[in-house]
């Protein structure tokens, strides 16, 4: 996938809480961890090429611990990200004490740099864009790209891993030296990003993860996320089912499909209960691989490639145009890539009712109602004005050849991922009624 990637945006990471069970092979163990929420600089988290990068991007993050002594560490979750990576400093001495944006590898008896002859170091990944190599030690040295097009560079080794006491010895991951200023407004403390794709060095692959499941509340940005098999009866008695449509597999290399990402065929969409006119070649991968369909937590909002796009925009415009007042500027585009936004007065306490949005899916549907459909541009005030956005977005205008459901889509769904059986399941529920019976059980 190719894609242009705007520079210096922001993260505004999300306060939610997460449901792991560990250790994943052996017993199950059930632990709650809570986050902190944060602004940070993009440009302060490497990312490969193909992903893509906004402003007031919201992003999820995970507290763990690596090495021994166990040091504190933050991390973005991403599942369209391969390798995990921390920002590392042997010169920092206070990780023990509390949470920083660095690793110390000086500090951890059981870090061990990975050396470039070994298998591991020549294992083909999509997050190099150059290729690991041997440095001067005779270590992998491998090199990230950031949102500004400036670059990480660092070693690829391996450590124990934490997850709420429950540990992941020989863990291998990225530890870089960042070229990123880190004198930032505010306080923040996000150490790096832990990748959950399918690829062989993501967590999902290195821990043998067989199922995870996530539900993030649109009321008040809490979540849980579950790592390992568990029983979802209980599920099913906040009004939700889950429903599976099958992940779809690619065996040989196209030039346009990631094989491991979290891709599902689309096979329609509605606004309201009006199916669009979109034919099945619209919807499907080419012979290139263009086309393909995935889940990313990496991603806030959804992108359709261009003419899916137009045809949502066009009946999303018609059945709003008689109570919304569209943003007459062709100048103006929210995220480079979505161009459908409203005036809304100041004064107006709610949205008015709007027009659901369903992605129909092989055997499931996820259904995006009320405000995930329209966002709020920060500090965008025009006259009495605010300025909200649709949440779906043209792909084409990225450069990307793909349809991406983001995050923000997936609020109030269950989604299970069962690597077991190659499928995705999505229930809608009131994720914050999860939470809460999550915590009480705990």
């Amino acid at each position: 996938m190719k894609c242009t990637i705007p520079t210096n945006p922001l993260l505004k990471i999300l306060t939610f809480f997460i449901l792991q069970t560990f250790p994943l092979t052996t017993q199950s163990k059930i632990l709650t961890l809570p986050l902190k929420s944060q602004v940070i600089s993009s440009g302060y988290l490497p990312r490969p090429p193909n992903k893509l990068r906004f402003h007031h991007n919201v992003s999820l993050t995970v507290s763990i611990t690596v090495g021994t002594p166990p040091q504190n560490v933050s991390l973005v979750i991403d599942t369209g990200s391969e390798l995990s990576w921390l920002h590392c400093n042997n010169t920092n001495t206070t990780n023990r004490v509390s949470q920083n944006p660095f690793f110390n590898p000086n500090l951890s008896s059981s870090y061990k740099p990975i050396s470039c002859s070994s298998s591991t170091c020549t294992t083909r990944t999509r997050d190099f864009p150059i290729p690991a190599s041997c440095d001067s030690n005779n270590l992998c040295h491998a090199t990230l790209s950031y949102a500004d097009f400036s670059s990480s560079e660092g070693n690829l080794a391996s450590d124990s891993f934490g997850f709420g006491g429950s540990d992941n010895p020989e863990t291998v991951f990225g530890c870089m030296k960042s070229s990123v200023s880190t004198n930032l407004d505010g306080d923040f403390n996000t150490t790096g990003l832990m990748g959950m794709n399918l690829g062989s060095l993501s967590l999902v692959s290195q821990l043998r993860i067989p199922t995870f499941s996530y539900c993030i509340s649109g009321s008040d940005l809490s979540g849980i996320l579950l790592l390992g098999g568990s029983n979802f009866s209980w599920v099913g008695s906040l009004n939700g089912s889950l429903n599976y449509t099958p992940l779809v597999q690619v065996s040989i290399p196209l030039p346009y499909f990631d094989r491991a990402a979290y891709s599902v065929q689309l096979i329609g969409i509605k606004v309201s209960e009006k199916l669009l006119n979109l034919s099945n070649d619209m919807l499907a991968p080419d012979h290139t691989g263009a086309g393909q369909t995935m889940f990313d937590l990496g991603t806030q909002f959804t992108f359709l490639l261009g003419p899916v796009y137009s045809v949502l925009r066009e009946e999303f415009l018609n059945q709003t145009n008689s109570t919304l007042s569209v943003l007459d500027d062709s100048n103006f585009v929210f995220q480079e890539a979505i161009d459908l936004c409203y005036r809304v007065s100041l004064n107006q306490s709610k949205l008015p009712e709007l027009p659901s949005v369903s992605l129909v899916f092989e055997g499931a549907e996820m259904r995006i109602s009320g405000d995930q459909l329209l966002y709020r541009v920060p500090n965008q005030v025009l006259g009495n004005d605010s300025v909200y956005c649709f949440t779906f977005g043209n792909s084409d205008l990225l450069g990307v050849e793909s349809f991406i459901i983001g995050h923000h889509q997936q609020q109030n769904m269950w989604m299970e991922f069962d690597l077991a059986k190659s499928r995705v399941g999505m229930a809608h529920v009131r994720c914050d009624l999860v939470g809460q019976k999550v915590l009480s059980m705990g």
